[in-house]
């Protein structure tokens, strides 16, 4: 196995709520990764097909609000759906390209019947293997309003190069036993997806980075008043409550000792291109290890429920 591999970080505007045509901007992304000699690429919180701006914007929280229910639905329709195939183009270019691809997305979740959308993060080998869907286990404030609570079924790491792989959505990185879920399956390179906030990602990952003595990679989207479609439900409200910048970026890499590989960038829509080095993070595990020998399980330990929830277990 390789010490050493180049990651992606793309930082990148949906085409707001339009599945089909963000989808084919992320498959150019993983192909241009792919040329560039990445491993891995990874994408923003919801890129596909866009975080719901709308809600605190078109007063989200009133009850039966004919608005909420047309964005609602126009959302759900443009939701993807695993099983259907709508990432089947992803998973080819991730084959093609020899990459691996962390999505974040927006899911309609047949196994919960398919009309909630669930904020998902797909991982996808390079094989073009969907290997993982974790769904947000607790959306952030207002998301709550569109966004279905998932569960812990998607707390895996995966071996990438030297490397062990793990993930998680926006404010999860902030939940310690989300994070520790993750560290105690051996995890020295985290990924953090966010919907695009320098003052999300500024402090965060080096602190992730110095806990956990790994590489920790924030990618965020972008958003502005003028990405906002006309062919929306309600576009013209949205644009006249919205802020000129809804989502600024601030993508960044940090190593193992909190150091800034690539500090967050800001405003910019690109491909970011790091080298990590797995000695690394052997490096720095020497003086601690969360989950090694600075270790105390029996004194503290952690139990993660990994079961896929459902409210039907049907017996044929």
């Amino acid at each position: 196995m390789k010490q050493k591999t180049k990651v992606g970080i793309v930082q990148m505007t949906p085409v707001w709520l339009n599945q089909k045509k963000t989808i084919d901007k992320v498959i150019k992304y993983v192909r241009k990764a792919a040329k560039a000699k990445c491993s891995l690429v990874t994408f923003g919180e919801a890129i596909v097909p866009g975080y719901p701006f709308w809600v605190e914007l078109t007063e989200g929280a009133k009850f039966e609000s004919a608005v909420q229910k047309e964005i609602y639905a126009h959302y759900v329709e443009q939701a993807i759906s695993i099983e259907h195939g709508d990432l089947d183009k992803v998973c080819e270019a991730a084959k093609s390209g020899k990459i691996e691809v962390i999505l974040g997305t927006i899911e309609k979740a047949t196994d919960r019947g398919g009309h909630s959308c669930y904020c998902s993060l797909v991982y996808i080998d390079k094989k073009g293997k969907i290997r993982n869907v974790h769904r947000k286990t607790m959306p952030t404030y207002e998301e709550r309003l569109v966004w279905a609570t998932g569960d812990g079924h998607g707390l895996r790491t995966f071996p990438h190069e030297a490397f062990t792989l793990g993930a998680l959505n926006c404010w999860e990185n902030w939940m310690p036993l989300s994070r520790a879920a993750l560290y105690g399956q051996g995890e020295d390179l985290h990924v953090a997806l966010w919907p695009g906030a320098v003052r999300n990602t500024i402090d965060l990952t080096s602190f992730i980075a110095k806990e956990s003595r790994s590489y920790v990679i924030s990618v965020s989207g972008l958003m502005t008043r003028a990405d906002i479609p006309d062919d929306i439900p309600y576009a013209n409200l949205i644009r006249k409550n919205a802020p000129k910048i809804m989502a600024n970026g601030g993508s960044c890499i940090a190593a193992p000792n909190g150091s800034f590989l690539i500090a967050p960038v800001e405003g910019k829509e690109k491909l970011l291109v790091a080298e990590i080095d797995h000695k690394e993070v052997l490096r720095e595990r020497q003086n601690f290890d969360v989950a090694g020998h600075y270790s105390r399980p029996d004194v503290t330990q952690l139990i993660v429920n990994r079961k896929r929830q459902s409210i039907l277990k049907i017996k044929d």
